[in-house]
């Protein structure tokens, strides 16, 4: 008896590979069991150990581990990309698709989440904001570039008066978050193949300071203000911050606004970019975007 088991031991390992069925491996976890472990990982993590064998690539993609990791509210986030809920959708393929960049609203916005936080960014294009003077060339110009995300800037030769307006309804998960202007002091452009900058318009940003301001449908306000001196590059200017409570499960109105309404001399020289809605606790990674 005993030798007759041995040897099928024998003939079933062999069948096998080699490997000794009487000490167990990672393999013959119940999917059940992996899934469990997986959801306790961040999702890299759950995408490097999907490849050790098939019980875990199976088990990677069972929807409540990726539930874990979505935003709370995500279905709300996916009907403004998309315009409704698509229906039967592994909760993977959503994360996937919410972790990539999205346009939306005729391609003036754009959101993602971040894959290992979850955190959300929201960026909204020059030609989704209100800008005074717009439409009239002696003041402002719009400026193919590709240092845009958008693939165009709004560039401003000269006015007294600057108000740049910006408003937006969206579902933002429970968190903290920090607007943030993208300009440049000087008009970009290009020579030879090389970057390069105009800095011969820019004039009256030493005189008196820019002011920002954010608010939010929920009296929440805030405001700062600054001088534009850096010339030549892109960079961030911090408009203010909001925070949205972990009971609000509804869209969140936000407003923000950047000024320079002293009319006793003109600016110009100025390029605006996009506004961003960044997660408070990630702004440092903003020089890095």
């Amino acid at each position: 008896m005993g030798s007759g088991l041995s040897l099928f031991l024998s003939n079933v390992s062999s069948c096998y590979g080699g490997r000794d069925l009487l000490k167990p491996c990672l393999g013959d976890l119940p999917e059940n069991c992996v899934a469990m472990i997986l959801k306790n990982l961040d999702p890299v993590e759950i995408c490097k150990f999907s490849k050790l064998n098939k019980a875990f690539l199976s088990a990677s993609f069972a929807d409540f581990v990726w539930e874990s990791k979505l935003a709370p509210g995500y279905k709300l986030i996916l009907e403004k990309i998309l315009g409704d809920f698509p229906q039967n959708l592994r909760k993977k393929y959503v994360f996937d698709f919410l972790t990539r960049i999205n346009s939306f609203d005729h391609g003036t916005k754009k959101v993602w989440l971040d894959e290992q936080t979850g955190g959300l960014s929201l960026c909204i294009a020059a030609k989704g904001l209100l800008i005074t003077g717009i439409d009239d060339r002696r003041y402002w110009n719009r400026i193919p570039t590709d240092e845009s995300r958008f693939a165009s800037v709004a560039y401003l030769r000269q006015i007294w008066w600057v108000e740049i307006d910006g408003e937006i309804d969206f579902p933002f998960p429970p968190g903290s978050y920090s607007v943030f202007f993208r300009l440049q002091l000087g008009k970009p452009g290009k020579r030879f193949g090389w970057r390069v900058c105009d800095t011969r318009q820019i004039h009256g940003w030493d005189i008196k300071p820019a002011r920002f301001q954010v608010s939010t449908g929920d009296g929440q306000h805030s405001s700062s203000q600054c001088m534009l001196k850096e010339q030549g590059y892109w960079r961030y200017y911090h408009a203010g911050d909001f925070v949205v409570g972990k009971s609000k499960s509804s869209s969140t109105k936000l407003r923000f606004s950047m000024t320079q309404i002293d009319c006793t001399h003109t600016k110009g020289g100025l390029c605006l970019d996009h506004v961003i809605v960044y997660p408070s606790s990630c702004k440092d990674q903003l020089k890095q975007i």
